[in-house]
């Protein structure tokens, strides 16, 4: 099969690989689309020990399982894989579970290829009227759903359900529009890169500024810098929500102090579990997060520029999608 491979720092290459083989109790899916993630970036940029070379990357990803009892079946994959029987798994917490792999991390090859094996139940079937690149989007979607979720969840019934979003990109515009389906109708996000902002502006029907100001119930920090986290920490309403799930570095930024005294809540987030993928992929289906036309799309053979470009700042869409050759 063709691959998009990572082979090192800022280094991929377009090539033959071994066929993906799947494991007891999994299914072969043809690649229809993939989208890139901002880990996928962080891995092409070395700032992902988890992800080393030579390794094909992307999670993001919706196909056609081959053969088989559901050979034809259009899928969307959650590529949190997870033992299914830990304390974690069986109340619910699959993105907890300390055994997880996911897909794109050894030992699981990515979906920036035409094929990838992945279990049964990290298969949510796709309705024939929804396109596989708009499903694609479930991955993306549900870590930001669950992120939404948590903070809703989090906030007293006393304040208002208002939110700051930080961060345009593709985890940014999700967790507004998981915020709004989820009912929240005052949204801001804050996006400096003027290209992208005026995408969401002009495209996307979202409330962008390029810096916000005010305090908020919920801050969504959609990047995870030093910077954003001192804008969370600054922002937050007394009393108010942070919810964490940009990875963006490591530490620093937080004001521990104001967030003691003013009894804010941080919450980190990371991926969702699988109630929360099934739900994000509904939503979908259902239309209730909007037409999802804010991608680019690419050939897979083309990824490599993609990933350059994304690097140099020039790419105004939230989300770019790779389509492997059938």
């Amino acid at each position: 099969m063709k691959a998009l491979v990572y082979d090192g720092v800022e280094q991929m290459g377009y090539r033959d690989v071994a066929d993906a083989t799947p494991r007891d109790g999994e299914h072969l899916i043809r690649v229809s689309a993939v989208g890139i993630c901002g880990s996928d970036m962080h891995a092409y940029l070395g700032h992902d020990d988890r992800r080393p070379a030579p390794l094909i990357l992307g999670h993001e990803a919706a196909g056609v399982i081959v053969g088989g009892a559901r050979g034809g079946d259009r899928v969307t994959i959650n590529p949190l894989v997870t033992c299914g029987t830990c304390q974690a798994c069986t109340s619910g917490r699959e993105n907890l579970c300390p055994t997880r792999q996911i897909i794109s991390m050894p030992p699981r090859e990515g979906a920036f290829a035409q094929l990838v094996a992945m279990p049964e139940q990290n298969l949510v079937t796709v309705p024939e009227d929804t396109p596989l690149d708009k499903a694609a989007l479930a991955e993306p979607l549900a870590v930001s759903w669950h992120a939404a979720r948590l903070a809703l969840e989090a906030l007293h019934p006393s304040q208002e359900p208002r939110a700051l979003v930080i961060g345009g990109g593709a985890i940014g515009l999700a967790a507004a529009l998981a915020l709004k389906a989820m009912g929240v109708e005052e949204i801001t996000i804050v996006e400096p890169n003027d290209a992208r902002r005026a995408f969401l502006q002009d495209q996307c029907a979202q409330n962008v500024v390029a810096k916000a100001e005010g305090s908020f119930p919920i801050v969504i920090d959609a990047v995870g810098y030093a910077a954003t986290r001192a804008a969370t920490s600054a922002m937050a309403e007394p009393g108010g929500v942070i919810a964490h799930v940009g990875l963006g570095e490591d530490a620093g930024g937080l004001d521990i102090r104001r967030m003691t005294l003013q009894e804010i809540t941080f919450i980190g987030t990371y991926t969702y579990t699988a109630q929360d993928f099934r739900d994000t992929s509904q939503a979908i289906f259902d239309g209730r997060l909007g037409p999802l036309d804010w991608f680019q799309q690419r050939s897979l053979s083309d990824g490599f520029t993609a990933f350059q470009e994304l690097r140099a700042g020039q790419v105004a869409h939230p989300k770019i999608m790779l389509y492997p050759e059938p």
